[in-house]
């Protein structure tokens, strides 16, 4: 046995693979599975356990041997260029991903700010009380604090999941002085287990500009330019409402128009379309962000960026943004 171990390693140096026939020849030789060393290891199955032992290491040295040669040979004559790349086999294919549609109509939205002067501003997804709602003038009594409205952490009930991003808004407004034109995308929480359609999750943009002699004129003027920037529509109504944090506050719609059967279906038949709250920034918010409400005055706006683009893509339910389908994801493909 080891006498033929060792004429096998004689045979295995001094075999010529200057080439690759001469290379794929030693593979058959030796490597394949009736090759010389597949042979060597039928034998030693055979041989008793004590030989085995023996033996066994060296049989294991001649597989690497063989195996090393062949690898360097195929190595030398790829770097050498002799061994050419097979053009006929088929190319693998390769599919080009997509951007996510929320992440499409968040960034249109900062472009069409960004033109009249807005930055951009972040902030943590949890927040304390005093930012996520007493600075936001929440009184205590507010249903927004309720558990059912509002993710808290359990061990530090002052602290929560932020319910919009207008507690960015208010971190703008704590580290830096007016004039602040600033929009705020993010993610937020809200508890809405009653609706099968709704998640904890979603998307908002909120947007927030104070200087001086700011006036509800300025806000509506700012909102139609959004309006005839996105939806390419120049009609907007602004209806009265309430949010704690401005006075007086208002809802916008669009005059979307009833030209076909969608039209009928998506604005219930009257031609308008919610997009977005919005209203002046009440005093008491700018005197707890330490703003002189005396000498500044703002607006603050903020819109949903799911329906925005369940509204344009003609999406039938908001679930579909988050179930990862590649087949509704590839439709985004290219935009």
């Amino acid at each position: 046995m080891q006498s033929t171990i060792e004429n096998l390693i004689e045979e295995i140096n001094n075999y010529d693979v200057s080439n690759p026939d001469q290379a794929e020849a030693f593979r058959l030789a030796f490597l394949s599975r009736k090759g010389k060393v597949s042979q060597l290891f039928d034998t030693f199955k055979l041989l008793p356990g004590e030989e085995k032992k023996i033996y066994g290491k060296s049989v294991n040295e001649v597989k690497k041997l063989a195996e090393t040669k062949f690898k360097d040979a195929q190595n030398t004559k790829v770097n050498q260029g002799q061994v050419r790349p097979d053009f006929t086999r088929p190319v693998k294919s390769s599919t080009i991903g997509s951007r996510h549609p929320l992440s499409i109509i968040r960034d249109e939205i900062i472009d069409i700010f960004a033109r009249i002067g807005y930055d951009v501003s972040y902030g943590p997804e949890i927040e304390d009380d005093w930012h996520n709602f007493s600075a936001l003038n929440f009184p205590e009594e507010h249903p927004a604090r309720d558990m059912q409205d509002t993710f808290f952490v359990e061990k530090s009930p002052d602290f929560a999941l932020r319910t919009h991003t207008s507690s960015v808004q208010v971190r703008v407004m704590e580290n830096q002085k007016p004039p602040i034109r600033t929009i705020s995308p993010g993610r937020v929480f809200r508890n809405e287990a009653i609706s099968a359609r709704s998640h904890c999750f979603f998307h908002q943009i909120e947007g927030l500009y104070i200087d001086e002699n700011v006036s509800f004129a300025d806000l509506k003027q700012t909102i139609l330019y959004f309006a005839e920037q996105f939806f390419g529509k120049s009609k907007i109504r602004m209806r009265p409402s309430y949010f704690p944090f401005t006075e007086p506050s208002a809802e916008v719609d669009v005059y979307w128009g009833l030209n076909n059967e969608v039209d009928y279906r998506l604005t219930k038949g009257t031609g308008w379309l919610e997009i977005m709250g919005c209203g002046m920034v009440d005093p008491a918010v700018l005197q707890a962000s330490g703003i002189d409400s005396e000498k500044y005055s703002g607006f603050a706006f903020g819109m949903g960026i799911e329906r925005i683009a369940l509204n344009r893509y003609q999406i039938p339910d908001i679930r579909i943004f988050s179930e990862n389908d590649q087949r509704f994801l590839m439709q985004f493909s290219g935009k």
